[in-house]
C-alpha cells in the first residue's frame, strides 16, 4: 500500500499486537508482536494466570479462556502500585465473567497491588477531505471520546457509572467528575485515587471518582 493511502490509526492499549502463542506454557496466556520480549511484570502476570488456569479448580476453565495482551505496574494515589492488565477485545467477555474472583486471587498473588483490566481499542482519525472514503466510515465506538468513555467502564467495572461531569477551571483545566453507584461504596470506594491515576495514565484526563449520597 502506498503511503498516501495508508491509513493511520491510535491503539488504547498497554502493549503489543496480535500473535498466535505456544500452547500449555505460561507465556501462552500473552499475545506480543514479532515474539517481543516480556517485561518483568508481564511475566509475573502470566504466570500468576498460569498458576490459577493450573491449579484453581474454580477457575481453571475460565482463565484457559483468556489471553492479555500486556501489563504495566504503575505508581497511583496514596503511595499505591496497581498493576494495568491489557486485553485483547475479543478475550474481554471471558475477563468480565469471572472479573471479581480473577482480580480478587491476583491482588493475593501481588501483595495486594490493585489489578484491572482495559480492553485494547482503536481510534480512527476524524474524517477529512483527505482520508474521507465511501468505503469506510468511522465507526462512532472508535471515536476519541467513546473509547475513552469505554477505557473509564473498564476500569471501575463491575460498578455502574450513574453520571458524569466535566468542571472547566479558569485556566483552561478540564475535570472528570465520574460519579460511581453509591450501593458499591463500601466495597470499591477504596480504589477510587487508583482509578484516577490509571485513566490519567491511558488517556491524559484529570478525573476524581465519587459516589455520590443517596437520597
Amino acid at each position: 500500500m502506498s503511503q498516501t493511502g495508508r491509513r493511520h490509526d491510535t491503539r488504547i492499549s498497554l502493549s503489543g499486537e496480535r500473535e498466535e502463542p505456544a500452547m500449555f506454557s505460561a507465556s501462552s496466556k500473552i499475545v506480543k508482536a514479532g515474539g517481543a520480549k516480556l517485561s518483568g511484570i508481564e511475566e509475573e502476570v502470566t504466570r500468576a494466570l498460569f498458576d490459577l488456569q493450573s491449579n484453581n479448580n474454580e477457575l481453571k476453565a475460565d482463565v484457559a479462556m483468556i489471553m492479555i495482551s500486556g501489563a504495566k505496574e504503575l505508581d497511583v494515589a496514596n503511595g499505591k502500585k496497581a498493576i494495568v492488565i491489557s486485553v485483547p477485545y475479543r478475550y474481554m467477555k471471558a475477563v468480565r465473567k469471572i472479573h471479581a474472583s480473577l482480580v480478587q486471587e491476583l491482588e493475593k498473588k501481588f501483595g495486594g497491588r490493585h489489578v484491572l483490566f482495559v480492553a485494547d481499542r482503536r481510534i480512527l482519525p476524524r474524517q477529512t477531505q483527505k482520508n474521507r472514503s465511501k468505503q469506510q466510515k468511522r465507526p462512532i465506538s472508535r471515536t476519541l471520546s467513546q473509547v475513552h468513555n469505554a477505557v473509564l467502564e473498564d476500569l471501575v467495572y463491575p460498578v455502574e457509572i450513574v453520571g458524569k461531569r466535566t468542571r472547566f477551571h479558569q485556566d483552561g483545566t478540564r475535570l472528570i467528575k465520574v460519579l460511581l453507584d453509591p450501593k458499591e461504596q463500601a466495597g470499591y470506594e477504596y480504589k477510587a485515587g487508583t482509578f484516577a491515576s490509571v485513566y490519567k495514565h491511558i488517556t491524559g484526563k484529570s478525573s476524581v471518582f465519587e459516589f455520590p449520597v443517596q437520597q
